[in-house]
């Protein structure tokens, strides 16, 4: 199967854009650019971990109903989510109403208040897993730095954070570049990731 597809403008984009129309924005503006704000980084990992088991078209059809469900994934707030919250969700129809999920990112908020209070923010701790030697583009579902990531992430107590999980995680935040080898984007992802200044 080909990397890449010709997009709307006749410039090659990923192939996975043509699962959906919606696909080609959020590929062009958005996946594959590094990040170093804790707070996209933290919603970026909630939405995958929604994700588990459903096409990304379905969160990301639904990510404005899941940011003000979840106070545009303010950890801080979040983390104080009582079971009257979880309640609330359940009955929320603008998101996945999945009891286990939902607590996960609210167990997940407090964790993330852990790590930053020991690492000094959510980015520092992620950009240590920058790929060194990442696989050729769009040809893997994990890598070693996502398995490591992972394994790190349940030893800290995170829920709902498994390899394929944090690997599409990175692929979405800069910390590898997965745009195809045609595709019109990949050369724009490099420049940014050559000029981002890694979070310490």
């Amino acid at each position: 199967m080909s990397e890449t597809i010709v997009g709307p403008d006749g410039q090659p984009r990923c192939a996975w854009c043509q699962s959906a129309p919606e696909f080609f924005e959020y590929h062009d503006n958005e996946w594959g650019y590094p990040v170093a704000d804790d707070q996209r980084l933290f919603e970026k990992l909630c939405l995958e971990s929604f994700q588990s088991g459903l096409s990304w078209r379905t969160i990301l059809s639904k990510r404005e109903n899941f940011r003000n469900a979840f106070y545009g994934f303010d950890f801080n707030k979040m983390a104080a989510f009582s079971n009257a919250d979880v309640e609330r969700l359940l009955q929320d129809k603008g998101i996945i109403r999945h009891r286990g999920k939902i607590e996960a990112v609210i167990n997940n908020a407090r964790r993330a208040q852990e790590l930053i209070a020991s690492e000094g923010s959510l980015a520092a701790y992620v950009w240590q897993y920058e790929s060194k030697t990442p696989p050729d583009p769009q040809t893997a579902s994990t890598s070693p730095e996502s398995v490591a990531m992972s394994k790190d992430l349940k030893k800290r107590g995170w829920k709902f954070v498994g390899p394929t999980t944090v690997f599409a995680f990175m692929q979405a935040m800069g910390l590898v570049n997965d745009h195809g080898t045609g595709c019109v984007m990949r050369e724009k992802a490099s420049k940014l990731r050559r000029e981002f200044i890694k979070p310490e």
